[in-house]
């Protein structure tokens, strides 16, 4: 592996590093105003929430690594301490880049980008109208973490009010994770969209405890097949199948695979974790664990 002291590379190359290698972060477009009233609006991905009660947003506009200045959404919350914090879709992120153009402080970057400014119901800094999500915020403490070129500076924010597009929410009223479509940043000039293409389930186990790779059978273990991936999705099986359920899987499911290799042992081995493979393609866990304990019934 490539080791690096980040304190030994300089900041654009450390910032680099950061960025290309944690992600995707998701995106807190801020809406703010100064003193005498002026909008501002800037996207940044040091971004996300750390806590649902209260509900705290916390975000980070990060001093010039070339200036060492401050951002003017940093300048805005230090004096009005009221941001909107709008989520970004893949339909407005053309607009939202646009935004994060480095314009002059008075500039209007609601007019720059073409979006719309919605009046806030609590605060005074207004909305992005085409946000699948809106949250109006109170900056509830600031700390600065550098005072040189590319120090974060850390705006912490109580959310007070979630606006949600109708068009997002399911029968429950909950929103649809198919539908926000929303876009994250990663490295560079890169992006990446939370579509139904590139997101997957896995249930978190809350309330279950898996058995876990320390009680998982040896062969299984050492397969030439499964993946670490596949291993971990095994071990989150509570109980293993008994005999008689492996027994009669073996007969009803297996059998011509068992007739195939009959007089290759190693062979059906192989093609057994091969066909518990595809199950767990399938999320059919019990069905992969009694196709692997099979071999040995």
């Amino acid at each position: 592996m490539l080791s690096i002291d980040l304190s030994e590379i300089g900041v654009p190359k450390a910032h680099h590093y950061l960025l290309s290698a944690v992600g995707p972060r998701p995106i807190c477009f801020a809406s703010t105003i100064d003193e005498k009233g002026r909008p501002n609006l800037a996207p940044f991905s040091f971004f996300n929430v750390f806590s649902s009660n209260p509900p705290i947003a916390v975000f980070s506009p990060s001093r010039s690594g070339r200036t060492g200045q401050h951002k003017d959404t940093f300048n805005n919350v230090k004096k009005v301490k009221q941001v909107v914090i709008n989520l970004v879709n893949y339909k407005m992120v053309e607009q939202m880049s646009l935004a994060s153009s480095p314009y002059p402080p008075k500039t209007d970057e609601f007019i720059k980008s073409g979006l719309t400014p919605l009046k806030s119901e609590l605060i005074k800094p207004f909305r992005v109208k085409e946000a699948p999500v809106q949250m109006e915020c109170e900056v509830i403490e600031i700390k600065e973490l550098g005072q040189s070129g590319g120090a974060g500076n850390l705006v912490i924010c109580k959310i007070l009010k979630m606006h949600i597009a109708k068009e997002l929410l399911n029968n429950e009223k909950m929103i649809d994770q198919e539908k926000i479509d929303l876009v994250a940043r990663m490295g560079g000039d890169w992006y990446c969209r939370t579509d139904s293409n590139s997101m997957f389930e896995i249930k978190k186990p809350i309330s279950t405890k898996g058995i876990g790779f320390d009680e998982m059978p040896n062969e299984v273990l050492n397969s030439t097949i499964l993946s670490g991936n596949d291993l971990g999705k095994l071990g989150g099986i509570e109980a293993l199948p008994d005999e008689t359920d492996v027994n009669e899987f073996r007969l009803i499911e297996l059998s011509e695979l068992f007739l195939e290799f009959e007089d290759n042992a190693r062979a059906l081995e192989i093609a057994l974790h091969k066909k518990a493979k595809y199950f767990l393609t399938k999320n059919q866990l019990k069905a992969a664990w009694k196709t692997l304990l099979s071999f040995n019934n």
